[in-house]
Parts: C-alpha cells; sequence; structure tokens
C-alpha cells in the first residue's frame, strides 16, 4: 500500500495556467489540474494546450490531472497528453464506473485516482478499487447526489452518501489502497462547516480531502489535526507501552494492540 501521506488536493482549471505555480505554493500535499468540470466544452483543446505548454516550461512540477470522463470525446486525448509528461504523477479519474476504464487510464503508466461519484461507479467499487494501477479512492459527494437524486443537506442525503463513503473506505481497505479523499465542500466562505466536514470524514477513516480554493487546504489540515487531548491520552500509551508488556492496565483500562495501534495513528496525524 502507498502510505504517502495526502490530506489535501488542490483543483486548478488548466484555463488558467497561471495559477498552477500558486496552487503549488499553496501547502496542498497535491495540486490537480481539471481539465473537465472546471473547463467548458468549447475550451477543451485550449486548456489541454495551455497544460501542455506549462508542463513542458516547467519540468520540475508535479501535478494530478483530473481528465476528461471516459466516455468524452477528448478523454484519450487528456491520457496521451498524460502519458507524455513525467511531471503528470497521477490521473484523477472522473465518472469511473468498471475496471476496464481503469485499466485504460492505467496505461499511461501513471497512478489512477478514480472518483466514485456515480450509482453505476458505487455498485462495481470493489472491482474498481482492486484494478491494476489504482492509487487511491476519491470520493465525488455532489455528482453521486445528483446522479442518484438527493436532496441536497437534507438528512435523508447526508445518510445516503454516509453509506457510499463506508463503501468507499470498505473498498479501500480490502484493496490496500492509500487513504481515500472524500469530496470537495463548495461553500468556500464557510469555514466553519469546512472544519466541521472534514472532521467528520476525518473519523470516518478518510486520509483529507479535495478542495477547490486555496483558502481551504490550511483549514483541511488543520481539521486533521488531533486535539491537544487525544495527543496527550496518546502519548501516554504509548510511553506506558514502552516497557515491552503487551497488555497492561492504564487509568483503570485495559491497553492491548488494537489500543496501541489507535494511538500510533493519533501521533501520525500530528506530523
Amino acid at each position: 500500500m502507498n502510505t504517502t501521506i495526502v490530506r489535501s488536493a488542490l483543483f486548478v482549471p488548466a484555463t488558467r495556467p497561471e495559477r498552477i505555480p500558486k496552487a503549488i505554493a499553496t501547502g496542498a500535499d497535491r495540486v490537480i489540474v481539471d481539465l473537465e468540470d472546471a473547463v467548458q466544452e468549447n475550451l477543451k483543446e485550449q486548456a489541454r494546450d495551455n497544460l501542455d505548454h506549462f508542463l513542458s516550461e516547467h519540468p520540475d512540477a508535479r501535478i494530478l490531472v483530473r481528465v476528461n470522463a471516459p466516455d468524452h470525446w477528448a478523454h484519450a486525448w487528456d491520457l496521451a497528453l498524460c502519458q507524455r509528461h513525467a511531471g503528470v504523477i497521477g490521473i484523477l479519474l472522473p465518472k469511473t464506473e468498471n475496471a476496464a476504464q481503469v485499466l485504460t487510464a492505467a496505461d499511461t503508466g501513471k497512478p489512477i485516482w478514480p472518483i466514485i461519484e456515480s450509482a453505476r461507479g458505487l455498485a462495481q467499487i470493489r472491482d474498481v478499487a482492486r484494478t491494476k494501477g489504482v492509487e487511491r479512492l476519491s470520493f465525488g459527494s455532489l455528482d453521486l447526489g445528483l446522479d442518484l437524486n438527493l436532496t441536497t443537506g437534507s438528512r435523508a442525503a447526508e445518510e445516503i452518501l454516509s453509506h457510499a463513503r463506508y463503501a468507499v473506505l470498505l473498498a479501500t481497505r480490502v484493496a490496500g489502497l492509500a487513504p481515500a479523499l472524500d469530496g470537495v465542500f463548495p461553500s468556500i466562505q464557510d469555514s466553519a462547516g469546512l472544519h466541521c466536514a472534514i472532521q467528520f470524514a476525518r473519523d470516518m477513516g478518510f486520509g483529507g480531502a479535495l478542495c477547490i480554493h486555496p483558502s481551504q487546504v490550511a483549514i483541511i489540515h488543520q481539521a486533521l489535526k488531533p486535539s491537544l487531548e487525544e495527543l496527550h491520552w496518546a502519548q501516554r500509551i504509548m510511553d506506558a507501552a514502552s516497557t515491552g508488556e503487551g497488555v497492561f492496565v492504564l487509568d483503570g483500562q485495559m491497553i492491548d494492540a488494537p489500543v496501541i495501534g489507535r494511538a500510533q495513528t493519533i501521533l501520525a496525524r500530528a506530523t
């Protein structure tokens, strides 16, 4: 399993190549140059040319690319661009719905991050997750909500999306993938809402999230960090575990391997 920590992956439209260096400078763990949703249909070729020129002029840049969906006319052209450039270190594959689509993208030699954002994709998630070339899954809650005809923001919709998130997490674990990324939080001005959403995703087991604005990066990173209380607890567990006893009692509670593992995870999140 790829253990590289990715907390944030920031989108930047390929129609604005001058923003790519700025996105890289935000401190986001990954920058995703978008050829899909952020690009109008009549600008697809221009966006791809922009990215081609940027990568040629900045050979040291390292980015991911969200290509157009497998059934889009530009998909093959996008994959060819990604294959040509060493600076593309991964492909975000939107509307992933089967293993064959992943294999086609993986022929580029790049790691694939399928986006699970449709009913068909959710139904095939286990096959998608275990397909050769997949590095980690990402979750497209907005598109999935539209595909399932959910009422945005309703309690019912959130319940269904939680079930979908569980499917993403389970498939990730079974396939031994890197921690999955939650979907974007669309309200750029709502910092408190973003913080709560990321903590919720963190507590569910997600490693981080996709994001759409530079201001969201620092909030995501902060929300993923453990609290001071959690850190204090985890450090006490690890200090006590250093005696070498497999099972021991601390503050009246039995401490064994799963609890020690939890403490290790918390301390790792603090870095």
